[in-house]
């Protein structure tokens, strides 16, 4: 799966795409699980699980965890 970064904030761009980032692993396991998929809305990455919001990313701010799932423990 790839991300669209048209629309994404440059913070969360410099967290997700740098070698060393701190949501890389998040990245990681995007790209490599088929049951998640992340879309761009408002600058932010939304993460679902089987049609499901798991996990809100944003720039500057903190992540908004919206269900229990493994893939928080990345955060």
């Amino acid at each position: 799966m790839t991300i669209d970064t048209t629309n994404m904030c440059s913070h969360l761009q410099r967290k997700l795409f740098s070698p060393d980032g701190e949501y890389r692993a998040i990245l990681v396991q995007i790209e490599t699980d088929p049951t998640l998929t992340a879309v761009v809305r408002s600058r932010q990455l939304h993460i679902y699980r089987d049609g499901k919001k798991i996990l809100v990313l944003a720039g500057k701010s903190a992540p908004k965890i919206i269900r229990d799932d493994k893939l928080n423990q990345l955060v």
